[in-house]
């Protein structure tokens, strides 16, 4: 076990795809941590989602031995951290467990909004910076430019930046040494008794709830009692270790190392994310500072495909939720789609993730509703309600006004690509707050209402300036708006799952679109489908679906033509009488398609 002075806690942060995950398996590699035959790139990276998109999407963490130049041995502890705006919250648990941050900036690229929003949350967390320029081996890469950049955008003097390629491994031993030489150990106070942060838990079909922790004072060993500060609940720990990336038995944790623990815990509640463990038997009396609790900006309600599945459903939410502390859900019904659970997400990658996680790994097959974001009505009688579902939007007679969150987004730009990028938000009703340049790149701030951006604004974003365009939000207030709900009706039924909240100017477009996309998207049946928009009793967009038409004559070879007329007569009443009880069938991919209705 390394003394306190020779351990290092680090987190590596970076915008998406500046190479945080192959710097992680080049430290890896140098610390042989893990034999050559075992060894896979993003080795980190242990679901199928985050491999296949080539994202991640959970923060991971493992300790490394190394022995610096002066022959000291070292133990670092690493937190491999996503790079993405929605998983944000991962970010700010990990960098809350360590006392310094790798910050990792491409060397074509340079600095990206997701680059600033993450350095900001490690100086909020006073942690010490060691900028890292990537990709030097490239023929674009320009690192001088980009030290320029890291200081004026950042503020943050990079004149020591350790240059590297993290893909052929030149610089990591310059790395290993900074991280030594320049980041602090961790701290400690030896009269205080056991305190633990749970950084993050998860659920093992054997073990039950395995739980991260980074211990601050005293020592955490197998056989002790300990009580969850939260919940008041007492376990005692089967088991303590670290991960190297693979899991390795410990006979105690000391004070600054991270680790896990294994207690029996059945509950998903107990392991809350941010909670402090302490002794049982001579129990601290503060916890720690956790963390701010994740505050959801999207909702979207699931529900079985199969409604006896509703039970799997509540199990998988469970679960999930345990291993990812910024989603949550609760149960509700719908007249059309039975029982199901209103979801919260921190953005709609989130929510493409979660849905991804329940269908692979709970083999559930699931129907969406629409994104929506919570709106605040005020209604006539002075009450107030937050409106988390369109469907459940009380009568236009009762409501006073509606007021709509907005957010403050940050887009970071080349010049070429400004003048797009201003007219999508100028068509999303924003409003410019600041527009200045940072190392030749534009800056743009703006004001935005938030049911604008939740659908398809990031992809039109990339779109328009061929991918060079960074976009980084965050929360900022509500404010009145002039909103109507859009409810789509197909073959007279209103659908609970399409029903939207749209600003007064853009509901007639967008209602017209939605119309045209479903007539694409519902296969045809044997009867017209009409296909309605509607706000309130008002219809201001229609489409029909034609019928499938069956040959009824194909039998009649010649003959009289009244024979015809007489089959075609029976073949329009049957269709009158399927028509007044007709179910139509809407495919679940109609659902999704149908919401991204933006101008391609």
């Amino acid at each position: 076990m390394a003394e306190l002075k020779h351990i290092r806690n680090f987190a590596i942060i970076a915008h998406i795809d500046h190479g945080k995950s192959t710097l992680a398996d080049r430290l890896i590699q140098r610390c042989s941590a893990v034999e050559t035959r075992e060894f896979r790139d993003q080795i980190l990276d242990s679901m199928d989602i985050e491999r296949e998109r080539g994202i991640t999407i959970k923060a991971q963490t493992v300790r490394l031995s190394y022995t610096a130049r002066d022959g000291i041995l070292y133990e670092l502890n690493l937190i491999d951290t996503p790079g993405h705006v929605d998983f944000a919250y991962e970010v700010s648990r990990s960098l809350a467990a360590c006392e310094g941050s790798l910050l990792v900036v491409d060397a074509t690229q340079g600095v990206e909004a997701q680059t600033l929003a993450n350095v900001y949350q490690a100086i909020e967390n006073d942690h010490t910076i060691i900028p890292v320029i990537n990709k030097i081996d490239l023929p674009a890469a320009d690192p001088d430019r980009v030290k320029t950049q890291i200081f004026d955008v950042i503020g943050l003097d990079a004149t020591d930046a350790v240059l590297i390629s993290a893909k052929t491994g030149e610089g990591i031993d310059d790395v290993l040494e900074a991280i030594v030489a320049r980041l602090p150990p961790p701290t400690t106070d030896l009269e205080k008794p056991l305190r633990a942060l749970l950084i993050d838990s998860w659920y093992d079909a054997y073990l039950g709830v395995v739980a991260l922790v980074r211990v601050k004072e005293e020592t955490l060993a197998a056989g002790m009692k300990i009580k969850m500060m939260a919940t008041g609940a007492v376990y005692q720990v089967d088991e303590v270790g670290c991960f190297t990336p693979k899991p390795k038995p410990l006979s105690e944790l000391a004070p600054g190392e991270i680790g896990y623990i294994t207690a029996g815990i059945k509950s998903v509640r107990d392991a809350r994310v941010g909670d402090t463990l302490t002794s049982e038997k001579n129990p601290a009396s503060t916890p720690l500072p956790g963390f701010k609790s994740s505050i959801p900006v999207v909702f979207c309600s699931f529900f079985p495909a199969d409604a006896s599945n509703y039970g799997r459903l509540r199990e998988g939410l469970e679960k999930l939720q345990l291993n990812d502390a910024s989603f949550s859900f609760e149960p509700e019904s719908s007249a059309a789609l039975g029982f199901g659970f209103r979801c919260g997400f921190l953005g709609l990658l989130h929510l493409e993730v979660a849905e991804e996680r329940l269908e692979r790994e709970y083999n559930l097959d699931l129907v969406m509703t629409a994104p929506s974001v919570i709106y605040k009505v005020h209604l006539t009688n002075e009450d107030v309600i937050d409106l988390h579902n369109p469907a459940d939007m009380p009568n236009a007679g009762c409501i006073m006004c509606i007021e709509e969150p907005w957010i403050r987004a940050t887009i970071l730009v080349p010049d070429e690509h400004l003048g797009n990028v201003l007219t999508l938000c100028q068509e999303r009703r924003g409003e410019q707050v600041d527009l200045t340049y940072a190392g030749g790149r534009a800056m743009v701030v703006y004001r935005l209402p938030l049911n604008e951006i939740v659908f398809d604004f990031y992809d039109r974003l990339k779109s328009i300036s061929r991918g060079y365009a960074s976009f980084d939000y965050q929360r900022d207030i509500y404010q009145q708006g002039d909103l109507v709900k859009v409810s789509i009706l197909v073959n007279g039924e209103p659908v609970d799952a399409l029903a939207t909240i749209l600003h007064q100017d853009t509901a007639e477009t967008r209602g017209r679109a939605l119309c045209e996309r479903l007539k694409e998207l519902i296969p045809r049946h044997l009867f017209k489908i009409p296909i309605q928009a509607a706000i309130g009793a008002k219809v201001i967009a229609r489409e029909t679906i034609p019928a499938l038409r069956k040959d009824v004559t194909a039998k009649c070879y010649g003959g009289d033509i009244t024979r015809k007329r007489k089959l075609l007569e029976k073949q329009k009443e049957g269709k009158k009488r399927m028509r007044e009880i007709g179910q139509v069938h809407i495919p679940q991919s109609a659902f999704l398609a149908a919401l991204k209705t933006g101008k391609e």
